[in-house]
């Protein structure tokens, strides 16, 4: 599957987490630190683990991190450091940015620099990110025992357009799709807005279409097959 590099920026215990999870998968990933005893510490477990400033942007330039998948800012209390690293991967052209945050103060303030993945400590479970890092196609999952999930994805482009008879989910994937939740556009206020609504439980003849949610209950395994299709 596509999309293995990715670099954790502040790596006290939730970003070490994070890190040694996604290394656990196979992902190749790139740790930055102030602290030299955090670094020190993942030297034999990740790809690379560099001690350095990334509030200065010429020190992240020197790692050349362009080509990587997604950043994780997992930097503890010190604000203005998440706020400079996040600018200055967005300069250097990081797509994909998920950033830590503290209350709905610092959340708004990453809003409007552009950030639009924000996780907070109470709901920062470091094996939701690695999982959403992965496979970015999971909007967001329910695990449940014996590694069954309830997942919502995006649809994959190799099934969009087709039924839910002729996609067979079940016969090909062993998946069940609970639902699907789909795109209106609707007037509010004056204004055209797109709304996804939840259509109901899908019959053998419902149509799926890419811009469609799914949501599927399964195990791990067979869900990152399905999204699969997409790479």
């Amino acid at each position: 599957m596509e999309g293995n590099k990715f670099v954790v920026i502040g790596v006290g215990r939730y970003g070490r987490q994070i890190a040694l999870k996604l290394a656990k998968k196979g992902a190749e990933v790139y740790c930055f630190d102030f602290s030299e005893d955090k670094i020190e510490g993942l030297k034999d477990e990740v790809a690379m683990a560099v001690t350095m400033d990334c509030t200065k942007k010429k020190n992240l330039l020197s790692q050349s991190i362009e080509d990587v998948d997604a950043a994780v800012i997992a930097i503890g209390e010190n604000f203005e450091a998440t706020i400079l690293t996040c600018v200055h991967l967005m300069d250097i052209g990081i797509k994909r940015i998920i950033a830590r945050a503290s209350g709905d103060q610092q959340r708004t303030i990453l809003e409007k620099i552009g950030v639009t993945e924000i996780i907070t400590p109470e709901d920062a479970v470091a094996e939701d990110v690695v999982e959403t890092l992965m496979n970015p196609s999971i909007i967001s999952f329910l695990q449940l025992p014996d590694n069954y999930e309830i997942a919502e994805i995006k649809t994959p482009k190799g099934i969009a357009n087709r039924t839910v008879e002729d996609i067979g989910l079940r016969d090909k994937y062993r998946l069940t799709l609970v639902t699907l939740k789909r795109e209106f556009e609707e007037e509010i206020n004056g204004e055209i807005v797109k709304e996804h609504h939840t259509i109901g439980v899908p019959g053998s003849d419902t149509k799926v279409y890419e811009t469609d949610t799914l949501v599927v209950f399964g195990t791990i395994k067979d869900i990152e097959r399905l999204l699969e299709i997409n790479s």
